[in-house]
């Protein structure tokens, strides 16, 4: 057994829980870009259709499903992430915003927390478990 504190030895997850956070709200937001370009899991409300070509939602679903999964993957990660951080606070504002002033009553606390999520990983970077990561390391 390790003689570290507690606290050091959890701390010292860090890296690796900042890539299981970067991949789990990937999916989540892929998923909502999936929604709106090929109706999986489910088509868009209220029809359950997709996006069409040339909308704004149309942009926002290739965004989401394209950026998302470049963050998942780890790859160009810091760009994406900047990108989707604005896309989210144009969200906020655009669609959110004018609901009322709380956003958990106007239903824009997921477009804020990706928004910050977001911009956390540009500042960030995507952690170790990342193709970035793989890139950096040396080959024998």
């Amino acid at each position: 057994m390790s003689s570290l504190p507690v606290s050091s030895r959890w701390s010292g997850w860090a890296p690796h829980l900042q890539s299981l956070l970067r991949v789990v709200a990937a999916v989540l937001f892929l998923l909502a870009g999936a929604v709106k370009l090929f109706a999986f899991p489910a088509g868009m409300p209220p029809a359950g259709g997709t996006a069409v070509f040339p909308t704004q939602i149309w942009f926002a679903g290739v965004l989401e499903f394209f950026g998302g999964l470049l963050i998942l993957l780890g790859l160009c990660s810091r760009t994406a992430a900047f990108i989707l951080s604005g896309e989210m606070a144009v969200a906020y504002f655009q669609v959110h915003a004018h609901n009322g002033n709380w956003p958990v009553l106007n239903g824009g606390v997921p477009a804020i927390l990706y928004c910050f999520i977001w911009l956390y990983f540009s500042a960030a970077g995507p952690g170790p478990w990342s193709i970035e990561a793989l890139r950096r390391k040396p080959h024998n």
